[in-house]
């Protein structure tokens, strides 16, 4: 059985742990993210046993639905660099396949990407896929400013506009979609966001697409810029990362990030063989390079079990190569094993701070586990006690991480691992440390902190007023309200619902405000930080606007621009508060459609007021 899990939201330590009647237990913890709504991986039985451990009030979670039945392996399908002259027979390919989903390993509509070059021949051929396809950009689609024909093609299925990496599941499988065009170093947000979103998944096999190769012997160079998002995907146990870019077939050992063969590695299949013409080959084969072609059209066949694959290179008619194979999922053991959690913690220069991090066992497991902190920056120590736990079977054991920073140390933010071993078990969870004062004031807009619409009495616009809630894509000539948030489920949105069309719940007639509770800031040099998303069509102009007050002080605006159409990205930014520092404030966002008619869009998460 695969349980249904909507809304779950583990706060602190709280673990919700469902164990199968006949064998398999998960443990979900805080890592497993927030409101999110997800299959698990197979539990084997005919019940399934539901266990919460939840201290936290806010901790919540609901199970809606379940699949039950004999395990069946599912058909997932695609190629990269596609259209090119051959994409129709590619297409007919994939149509005998009826695969459950399709990929794309980017440049899909040649030559730039345009939507009229996607509105052609992609959409006559492998647009007949349009619903079950999960796309990902190349360089070509780029060649169009912000591959804005990609995104208007597949709106929602190309994931947040500008941003470009979602994640999908089938059966047993979680699939990662990245985007090789936007920056991808460590630290940046879609090396964090995959590291979490690596953490999050319940399924035992995972793979990822993304257009550029780390390795690749045709006539591009080894993509090394995407080495910080295989090093993620290796540390966390992925089992195959697809890509394109060379027009060719490249099948990689399984390898680290560094090129080292290992049996827990990632095996790269290079398939830039949808339709375009193809690139030549090196006359070398390094060590771990197992198969290569340049000469056949084809697709990747994918056959998915809840424990291994199968790939099959299938060829267009008329031509003879293929290569096949398999492998088992390096996840897939139901053996004993366990889980690590640990909460943030923030601590100020000269102060200690104490997290809570928990051993959860899971498929039985009931072994001494020995904890261990690591990444610390400089005049930072830390220590967890007791350093050793053993939880019991099917239940978690907890130890306090104590953090401490030494007078002076400079303020930011930093990532922590906390290890834990068990044999030749070893798991990690990534704990972030914030070294400054606490924020005087913080919201993701998960939960009601009293902010209030309208509270001078004063707005006069007609529709589209400000909400809290979950905001739904809406879309003209590209997306005007994201569908997404930066974090959680709920942000702050003029008009929410989608409803019949675009300017249906836009901002009309004048201006929406919502204020904050108050606010006691900070002595000395407080700062307002926040996300926030503005956009219009090519009707808005200069008096349109989001602003953002302190009082009756605008500290932040965004004006809109004549004749032109502003897409929705979530953008940060930040304002200086020190000229009201230490007083008690409230904080007014503001949205207006002021001229005539126009359609105007706003939004805002993840608000923060500190030193």
């Amino acid at each position: 059985m695969r349980l249904r899990i909507e809304g779950l939201d583990l706060r602190d330590t709280d673990t919700l742990t469902l164990t199968g009647s006949t064998s398999g237990r998960l443990t979900l913890t805080r890592a497993h993210g927030r409101d999110r709504a997800f299959t698990t991986r197979s539990l084997r039985g005919g019940c399934v046993r539901v266990t919460p451990d939840l201290r936290n009030p806010a901790s919540r979670y609901a199970v809606t639905g379940y699949e039950t039945g004999a395990t069946a392996d599912v058909v997932v399908a695609g190629a990269g660099d596609i259209c090119g002259s051959q994409c129709s027979e590619t297409a007919k390919l994939i149509t005998a396949m009826n695969p459950a989903a399709v990929f794309t390993t980017g440049d899909n509509a040649y030559e730039s990407g345009t939507l009229s070059e996607y509105r052609g021949a992609y959409a006559r051929t492998w647009g007949a896929f349009f619903g079950k396809t999960y796309p990902t950009p190349g360089n070509h689609e780029y060649k169009t400013g912000g591959a804005a024909g990609y995104f208007d093609y597949f709106g929602a299925r190309a994931g947040a506009r500008g941003q470009g990496y979602y994640s999908w599941d089938v059966g047993d499988w979680h699939f990662i979609a990245l985007n090789s065009n936007i920056s991808m170093s460590a630290g940046s947000a879609q090396e964090q966001w995959l590291r979490r979103d690596l953490a999050a998944t319940t399924k035992p096999c995972t793979a990822a697409y993304l257009h550029h190769p780390l390795y690749n012997v045709g006539e591009h160079s080894p993509s090394t810029g995407t080495r910080p998002l295989w090093k993620a995907l290796y540390d966390h146990k992925a089992d195959l990362l697809l890509a394109g870019h060379d027009h060719n077939y490249q099948r990689w050992a399984l390898q680290d990030h560094q090129g080292a063969a290992k049996a827990d590695g990632v095996r790269e299949i290079l398939v830039g063989t949808g339709g375009r013409s193809f690139y030549g080959l090196s006359g070398g084969n390094p060590a771990n390079l197992q198969a290569k072609n340049a000469g056949t059209h084809g697709v990747l066949k994918l056959t998915l079990s809840s424990t291994g694959y199968r790939f099959d290179f299938v060829p267009i008619a008329g031509r003879t190569f293929t290569d096949s194979g398999s492998a088992a999922c390096h996840r897939a053991s139901t053996g004993p094993d366990f889980g690590v959690a640990a909460d943030p913690v923030t601590v100020a220069p000269g102060a200690s701070a104490t997290a809570a991090v928990r051993v959860s066992s899971l498929n039985g497991f009931a072994s001494a586990t020995r904890l261990a902190v690591s990444g610390l920056p400089s005049s930072v120590t830390a220590s967890i006690s007791p350093s050793s736990v053993t939880p019991p079977a099917g239940g978690t054991a907890d130890a306090a991480l104590t953090v401490t920073a030494a007078p002076g140390t400079p303020a930011g933010t930093h990532t922590l691992t906390v290890t834990g071993t068990s044999g030749a078990l070893t798991r990690t969870a990534a704990v972030t440390l914030r070294v400054g004062t606490p924020a005087a004031f913080a919201d993701d807009f998960e939960g009601d902190k009293g902010w209030t619409v309208n509270a001078a009495g004063a707005d006069t616009a007609t529709a589209g007023r400000w909400e809290r809630g979950d905001p739904e894509e809406t879309a003209e000539e590209g997306v005007k309200q994201l569908g997404v948030t930066v974090s959680g489920v709920n942000a702050l949105v003029t008009g929410r619902p989608a409803g019949s069309g675009p300017g249906a719940h836009d901002v009309d007639g004048g201006v929406t405000s919502m204020r904050s509770p108050e606010v006691t800031l900070p002595a000395g040099a407080p700062k307002l930080t926040f996300s926030y998303a503005f956009a219009h069509r090519d009707n808005a102009g200069p008096e349109d606007f989001f602003r953002v007050k302190v009082g009756t002080t605008t500290v932040f605006e965004r004006k809109g621009t004549s004749g032109a159409d502003l897409d929705a990205a979530w953008t940060t930014a930040s304002a200086d508060l020190s000229a009201f520092a230490g007083q008690t404030v409230r904080i007014t966002v503001e949205a207006a459609d002021m001229g005539g008619a126009s359609l105007v869009e706003a939004a805002v998460d993840d608000v923060s007021i500190g030193s």
